[in-house]
């Protein structure tokens, strides 16, 4: 079935093979060429037949006029421009000049400035937890190199110190963590995650700290890395703010807490290097000097980096360790001899680690005196920018909101104004878009376009601005629109005409040509040309077929009617009569039951296009099975079945939606004239066609007719919905006259009836050049074409 509507293809001016299908070409075409005029047309329904059509109307006119707009000062009659910018200039401009933006960027500076404050507590936290990391690497590096264990009282007390620290960085670092996930900090909370995951690793330093007394280097490094990662969140201070005072601050500390760690890296090394008592050298290895060298070269790196980041004010702040103490000097003027040369331990007098770490710890107190400075400077500075950024929010959010307040009477009374036409144009529009336009044109094409009022009620704004142009300008629209409704129900009405007109002259003529095809068949005795007149005759008929599709688009009921039921299996018989592969269509199981007269012809159409469909897209070698089954409810299901080359899922809904619900009529159903009749004619008399896939491949078309189609016009009586059969005394007869005229052709005669029998496509269906009885393949039905 799927052959006629498989394409949405154009049409194509070629003659159109097999019937004229609905869609491309199948390679059955090049097998079994049959070429045959296309027929169809465009068309519109509900024209008159055989009248003329009714001259134009005049364009509508509206039933208003329109009245005196005002005065061109008056409120109303204003621009939309000049309404706009006297709505919104205002407001705007107080809004952005006087402080929406300074707002934002208060609020943002507050808001920075309060997680500020929380980055400033959690870099105290992590400074006195790097100054306890610092002090327990120091202060045990002189023990535990010289065999103490981690229960001395002088290692587990630092060690002790340091737990505590470590736990109030970690209740610290929770309120972090809480201010990133409401949005806040979101980058400050992966580096303080990964600094309590480095502090777990603590306790395997502590494990293996100062084993190797050549090696210090080792455990100091990985000291290092766990302070330096504390101390790198004064960086991220400096990424929360964007105050450059704020940012310069906390840069500079991020400065000198570095060169602190330096300083207190030297003092660890030389102490782990230091003898217990100052009555022997000490012993410092190349790897460990080389190392603090490196850290005594980065700590004065610092400091002038330091210096240099904090601008004036920076001596000062350092004096105390640059020139202040002649115990600090001394300490550096040793660890500046001792690490600079090879032998740089025995060459200075001798000193235990103890004398070491308490005189170098001068220095790093002073140094922990500076950092702390720092902070209190930096938290100082926060408060007073986040005060001065409150004090300024306020002033400008209170002028925002006097101005905005001024702002939004003024602007509501002008809008008003605007708003009462608005929104009178938009009710108007949107009735006319939805009521009265669609009735309108509903009453034009159900009835004759004189008789339809077709005046135009104004929106009824009258004003001077864009607002009653725009008005105007739909008024004109509506009329337009009024008008050319009009012209298409009369070129409907004329094309309606024009199509019936045309198809009723076409079926007279091609009546006239049959009966002198049936004659010349009844006079002809030779196979050959027989058969040829057979060709013919079905050329004529599928030209009477596309005659009636005309009359179909144009709305029409077909010229030919029966007035009586006919049996169904000869409405079958009939319909594949009017297809040229007649012979490939085999009808089995067909109920005894009849179809009412005011429907054969149409039903008779609708079978044959979806047969001739099923011939031209099935292989000629294959069958095309017809099938019928009684319902218990007294309805009839009707089954063509082929084995063609099928239909994708999409297109099988598309064709079973156009079938359920054809479209309006244009130039595409031309080109797709066969889905379309099948569909309006199924649709005239509540039958209902569906296509599905073939569980043996192809396509079947499933065709329900309904009871009072499917009795004879009557319901069926109690216990008698109508048994399947293979025909019933009817199709017996049939198929007896069409053995007779099988047997009389091969004999070299023909035989050529007027009765009831069947033509060709029953059970055994003829070869070219053989007929059934009958007149010819057309005539399948009793007195073909006269009516009942």
């Amino acid at each position: 079935m799927q052959g006629r509507f498989k394409r949405d293809g154009s049409a194509s001016a070629e003659p159109e093979p097999h019937g004229g299908t609905d869609r491309g070409s199948s390679p059955q075409h090049a097998q079994n060429p049959g070429p045959a005029p296309s027929g169809g047309g465009p068309g519109r329904t509900g024209a008159p037949t055989g009248t003329t059509p009714p001259a134009p109307t005049a364009p509508p006119k509206s039933s208003a006029a329109p009245t005196d707009p005002g005065s061109r000062v008056a409120l109303r009659n204003w621009r939309i421009s000049t309404r706009l910018v006297s709505l919104l200039a205002l407001p705007v401009v107080a809004a952005t000049s006087l402080g929406a933006l300074r707002i934002s960027d208060n609020m943002d500076q507050i808001q920075q400035l309060d997680n500020m404050k929380l980055l400033t507590d959690m870099t105290k936290q992590a400074t006195q937890l790097a100054e306890a990391l610092q002090e327990e690497r120091d202060q045990s590096a002189g023990p535990l190199a010289h065999g103490a264990t981690g229960t001395d009282y002088t290692v587990k007390g630092v060690r002790d110190k340091t737990d505590r620290a470590k736990q109030g960085f970690l209740s610290g670092a929770q309120e972090v963590g809480d201010a990133a996930d409401s949005g806040q900090l979101s980058g400050v909370r992966e580096s303080v995650i990964g600094i309590a995951s480095e502090l777990n690793n603590i306790s395997s330093i502590r494990t293996s700290a100062y084993k190797d007394p050549q090696n210090a280097t080792q455990t100091v490094e990985a000291y290092h890395r766990l302070i330096g990662e504390l101390l790198s969140l004064s960086q991220d201070m400096a990424e929360a703010t964007s105050n450059p005072e704020m940012i310069q601050r906390t840069r500079a500390l991020a400065a000198f807490s570095t060169a602190k760690e330096y300083a207190s890296v030297q003092r660890a090394i030389i102490a782990a290097a230091l003898p217990a008592s100052n009555t022997e050298f000490g012993k410092l290895s190349e790897n460990d000097r080389q190392y603090a060298l490196s850290a005594l070269e980065s700590q004065n790196s610092e400091l002038d980096s330091f210096r240099s980041i904090y601008g004036d004010g920076a001596e000062d702040l350092t004096k105390p360790i640059d020139q202040g103490s002649p115990t600090i000097e001394a300490a550096d003027t040793y660890a500046s001899r001792v690490l600079k040369s090879s032998n740089g331990l025995t060459n200075q007098d001798k000193r235990s680690y103890k004398d070491w770490v308490d005189d170098d710890s001068s220095k790093i107190e002073q140094m922990k005196k500076i950092e702390g400075t720092l902070l209190e400077d930096m938290e100082q500075k926060a408060r007073e920018l986040k005060s001065a950024s409150q004090r300024e929010a306020i002033i400008s959010g209170a002028l925002i909101l006097l101005v905005l307040g001024v702002s939004l009477v003024g602007a509501f009374v002008v809008a008003r104004s605007m708003i009462r036409s608005l929104r009178r144009l938009q009710e108007t529009a949107t009735k006319v878009a939805q009521d009265r336009l669609p009735e309108l044109v509903k009453q034009l094409s159900e009835s004759d376009p004189q008789d339809v009022d077709t005046s135009v009620e104004s929106v009824g704004v009258h004003s001077r601005d864009e607002i009653g142009q725009v008005a105007a300008a739909f008024d004109d629209v509506h009329r337009e629109a009024v008008r050319l409704a009009a012209e298409q129900a009369l070129l409907r009405g004329n094309v309606n005409a024009m199509f019936t007109n045309l198809s009723r002259r076409s079926q007279g003529l091609i009546q006239r040509q049959l009966s002198l095809i049936s004659e010349l068949e009844s006079r002809e005795a030779d196979p050959d040309q027989l058969s040829s007149l057979f060709k013919l005759d079905h050329l004529a008929t599928r030209m009477r077929r596309n005659g009636e599709n005309l009359l179909v688009l144009a709305g029409e009921e077909p010229g030919r009617r029966w007035t009586r039921p006919v049996p169904l299996v000869d409405v079958l018989r009939a319909a594949a009569s009017e297809v040229e592969q007649y012979e490939r269509i085999e009808l089995a199981a067909v109920p005894a039951t009849e179809v009412a007269g005011r429907v054969v012809n149409d039903l008779v159409h609708l079978l044959a296009e979806l047969l001739e469909n099923a011939t031209s897209f099935s292989s000629p070698q294959t069958k095309v099975k017809v099938t019928g089954h009684a319902l218990p409810d007294g309805r009839v299901l009707i089954e063509i079945h082929d084995t063609g080359i099928g239909l994708s899922p999409e297109d099988l809904a598309a064709i079973n939606e156009r079938l359920a619900s054809p479209p309006t009529v244009d130039v595409s159903v031309s080109r797709r004239m066969g889905l379309f009749v099948v569909g309006r004619l199924s649709q005239r008399h509540g039958i209902r066609i569906q296509l599905r896939p073939s569980d043996s491949g192809g396509t079947t078309a499933l065709v329900m007719l309904p009871v009072d189609v499917a009795q004879g016009g009557k319901k069926p009586g109690p216990g008698k919905p109508g048994a399947p059969s293979g025909g019933g005394p009817a199709a017996a007869q049939a198929a007896a006259g069409a053995a007779a005229a099988r047997r009389q052709a091969q004999q070299g005669g023909s035989s050529f009836g007027t009765g009831t029998t069947g033509s060709p496509g029953l059970g055994a269906p003829p070869q070219r050049g053989q007929v059934s009885a009958g007149q010819g393949p057309r005539a399948a039905l009793p007195g073909s074409g006269a009516g009942g």
